[in-house]
């Protein structure tokens, strides 16, 4: 799967195919759901996907990808978008936020799971070289480097972002979320999470129209 979309909670999900643009893509309510992206964001013949959502607690109706588990630090209706860049080894990760507690720092890592009700289901933080030993808190593995790390700090108006680039790839189907933490680094409670569809996908691969909504 190249894409994806969560009826009435996800605003966007492209594929990136080839062309020019730069990171983070788009501002809140200009996407085109279900519309390629021509942006590969440097990384020519490589893939990537983009997706947006409305953030929303896991007792809601309708539900959402996006999970607040603290309203005072991610309130409900607060919007996080992530883009994912990839191709010939290397990776880069950029996310953006709005809506949230303004002038504060908060911690954001790409993780191994799906969002869940409960904060534990993202799993560990993915890990370029994994750690043995779980959980993990051993520097060697958990740092910036062997990780996807986010971290921000929300300007006036509660709007942050970031961007992690590495020189590596994600293993397929092994990155599915991004969490954020109630502060900076690689620990601290877990407040916030958003399912992502990572996909190493190919850009020969990638569909010549529309991306269809399932």
């Amino acid at each position: 799967m190249v894409a994806r979309i969560v009826a009435g909670a996800v605003t966007a999900a492209a594929v990136l195919a080839s062309g020019g643009g730069t990171a983070g893509g788009g501002t809140a309510g200009s996407e085109t759901a279900g519309s390629r992206v021509a942006d590969p964001g440097g990384y020519p013949g490589g893939y990537g996907v983009r997706v947006a959502a409305r953030f929303s607690p896991p007792s809601a109706f309708v539900a959402s990808p996006a999970l607040t588990y603290d309203m005072k630090l991610v309130p409900a209706g607060a919007r996080i978008e992530v883009v994912q860049r990839g191709g010939h080894g290397r990776v880069s990760v950029s996310v953006r936020v709005e809506g949230l507690v303004a002038g504060r720092a908060y911690g954001a890592q790409v993780h191994q799971g799906e969002c869940g009700g409960d904060p534990a289901a993202a799993g560990g933080h993915y890990q370029h070289r994994e750690d043995p030993v779980r959980p993990s808190r051993d520097p060697a593995y958990a740092n910036p480097e062997n990780e996807v790390w986010l971290g921000f700090t929300t300007d006036a108006q509660g709007a942050g972002a970031a961007t992690a680039r590495q020189g590596w790839e994600f293993r397929p189907g092994e990155a599915r979320s991004v969490v954020l933490h109630g502060m900076p680094g690689g620990a601290g409670a877990r407040i916030a999470c958003f399912t992502v569809p990572f996909e190493p996908v190919p850009s020969e691969s990638m569909p010549s129209g529309p991306v269809s909504a399932v």
